[in-house]
């Protein structure tokens, strides 16, 4: 009964392209229509196919991790091209895919609230793995986040240096401002900000192996007295500030915390102060988080719509001053760091496994082509509590340079992360 069901939901959602599927009984099908560079899996194990039919994110991912469905010539990239490029175009068609989605969509106020205690369980569940995982694919200042090509030949620590640039230019920083650093990963933002424009930062992180790196930064870099990191939740800061810069964090928040989020972007802001949230968002309606992501990579993440986010700005009586959205940065970002974790995925075994790798080249690469082909993006959300608290156009972010689009003033690379 399962392969039957798996063979017809199959063809649903496969309907371009070309998919061959070796069953364990033997059995192979072609799904698509026949064009583009045939993919052909074969699933080994006889449970599969109903592990798939029951959440096929979840299945699927489980199921390449554990060996028992093997793409041939291990063309991930190609597999997972053809699926996500298929599942796109079943956006607001019914099947098995799209049901699952939408049961999940349900229960994801459940899934996603995070209280202190269990949003700090959360975030150690990814951010407290082996530091050295992370120097094997990030740029030397630990960018955890989407960086910013300026054009397609930059390199990833030129990208990562020019989002830095641009969100500060954003934040209008000037010498002596306080500042607040909402997720402030290995302290690289923070020390930019403090080092290159003058700030007095603190940064706060749920994570212990980021808030160890990123205090050892700063005492390297001398800042010590202009940078403090705290291993504590945005939720317990009690001080004001002049800005608030918060990058690849809101996408941990859940949604049943919006609301509670932007409360405290605006209680902590002074009356003339700016806020910058940098975001993965979703360019559809609200949604659901995948399983298989849900379990592995991020548990009580989720990505938002930006009805869903500017909502919650609404309730909190901030002011919008600038949204703009970052399209393809992130997969070219994604790209970046597959390639480098691949060039150093020996080193990647003996940290963990092969099971490990695995799971991080599937997450990578289907994140990447997730932002290419399937309606995900980058929001920059810049707030204030007053409508004149930034000027009325984006020009003060190129003065300097018009044509190039340079920001205001330039961050200098990076000290190693190690």
């Amino acid at each position: 009964m399962w392969n039957t069901l798996f063979d017809r939901a199959i063809g649903q959602i496969i309907t371009s392209g070309t998919l061959i599927v070796e069953m364990p009984d033997g059995a192979v099908t072609r799904y698509g229509d026949g064009t583009g560079t045939p993919i052909r899996v074969t699933i080994k194990d006889p449970a599969l196919p109903r592990r798939i039919m029951m959440s096929p994110d979840l299945g699927v991912g489980e199921g390449y991790m554990e060996g028992t469905f093997v793409i041939e010539d291990d063309d991930l990239r190609g597999f997972l091209t053809l699926a996500i490029r298929n599942s796109a175009k079943t956006f607001g068609r019914f099947n098995v895919h799209t049901l699952g989605n939408h049961l999940r969509a349900l229960v994801r106020w459940a899934q996603q609230y995070n209280p202190v205690g269990k949003a700090q369980k959360n975030v150690a569940h990814h951010y407290d793995l082996s530091g050295e995982l992370y120097d094997l694919f990030l740029d030397a200042d630990k960018q955890y986040s989407c960086a910013y090509f300026r054009a397609p030949d930059v390199s990833l620590e030129q990208a990562q240096i020019d989002k830095k640039n641009h969100i500060a230019g954003k934040l209008l920083i000037e010498p002596g401002m306080k500042v607040l650093d909402i997720g402030c990963g290995w302290g690289g933002m923070g020390i930019t900000l403090a080092r290159d424009y003058g700030a007095k930062v603190l940064g706060v992180t749920l994570s212990e192996e980021q808030h160890k790196v990123a205090t050892r930064r700063a005492e390297e870099a001398g800042l010590s007295d202009r940078v403090e990191f705290r291993l504590t939740d945005y939720r317990n800061v009690q001080d004001s500030f002049d800005r608030i810069v918060s990058v690849g964090m809101f996408e941990h928040v859940g949604a049943p915390h919006y609301r509670e989020y932007f409360r405290h972007v605006k209680d902590k802001l002074t009356p003339d102060g700016v806020a910058l949230i940098h975001t993965i968002g979703r360019a559809t309606p609200p949604g659901a988080t995948s399983p298989w992501i849900a379990k592995y990579i991020f548990p009580g993440g989720y990505i938002p719509a930006m009805s869903e986010a500017m909502a919650a700005v609404e309730k909190a009586d901030l002011y919008p001053t600038d949204v703009e959205v970052w399209r393809l940065h992130y997969a070219e970002t994604l790209k970046h760091w597959h390639e480098r974790f691949v060039v150093n995925i020996d080193r990647a075994r003996e940290i963990y496994d092969e099971r490990f790798c695995r799971m991080w080249r599937y997450y990578l690469l289907a994140s990447e082509l997730t932002f290419r082909l399937n309606r995900q993006c980058v929001f920059q959300f810049q707030l204030a509590r007053r409508q004149d608290a930034v000027p009325l156009t984006r020009d003060y972010l190129y003065r300097d340079d018009v044509s190039a689009g340079a920001a205001p003033q330039k961050a200098t690379a990076p000290q190693a992360a190690e």
